[in-house]
């Protein structure tokens, strides 16, 4: 079984070397951060699935956990 991992704040800094190294060791990554459709690298790579997460916004976190626990799953 392949492993994942799920990472916030994957827009810039520690969070996107974080999801882009995990990536390229073959994880699954599950990858968050406020405005996904802003991005312009991580949507191009394989194994990366790239979610919206504010995390001041409870609503959008329990949505964005379920998604990423379903594809945790697939």
């Amino acid at each position: 079984m392949q492993k994942t991992i799920f990472i916030t704040g994957a827009s810039s800094g520690f969070g996107k070397a974080t999801a882009k190294l995990f990536q390229s060791k073959g994880w699954n990554v599950v990858a968050t951060m406020r405005q996904p459709e802003k991005d312009t690298e991580l949507m191009q790579l394989e194994n990366l699935t790239l979610l919206p997460l504010d995390v001041t916004n409870l609503q959008q976190i329990k949505e964005t956990a379920a998604k990423a626990i379903f594809f945790t799953r697939y």
